[in-house]
């Protein structure tokens, strides 16, 4: 079993480098003409970023889920900063990394709610137990 989760590990951190370099792409390529996969900008956003914090958290199990949230953040603060440079021609928008730090926050509260169930469910069966 653990085989398996440490493969699933590693193609994981070869699908998050393939996806950050995407993104990376995708945000410094000359701007679109026409839509993206949703008609709104800011849903780009928070999907790229929901499944490039998903990746990180499986690709790099040993780092503590703060540090993975702290670095999808400054990734997109810095990706921000950088299409603000004049020459890029791409423009800054707080909104966008907001709503990266959004998706960020959505993959930790599904993270959450499935350690609350899990909690739940074993105090359940202990209470089950000691009847």
């Amino acid at each position: 079993m653990w085989q398996l989760i440490l493969k699933l590990g590693k193609m994981a951190g070869v699908v998050l480098a393939a996806a950050l370099l995407y993104t990376f792409y995708e945000a410094f390529k000359p701007p679109r003409m026409g839509g993206g996969l949703f008609p709104w900008d800011k849903a780009d956003h928070f999907c790229a970023f929901f499944v490039l914090t998903g990746l990180a958290i499986v690709a790099l199990p040993r780092q503590p889920l703060w540090r993975i949230a702290a670095g999808m953040a400054v990734i997109g603060a810095a990706i921000e900063l950088i299409q603000g440079i004049p020459f890029v021609g791409r423009d800054c928008d707080f909104w966008d990394w907001f709503a990266e730090l959004c998706a960020i926050s959505a993959v930790y509260a599904v993270i959450l709610a499935a350690n609350m169930r899990r909690v739940y469910a074993e105090q359940a069966a202990a209470g089950k137990a000691a009847e």
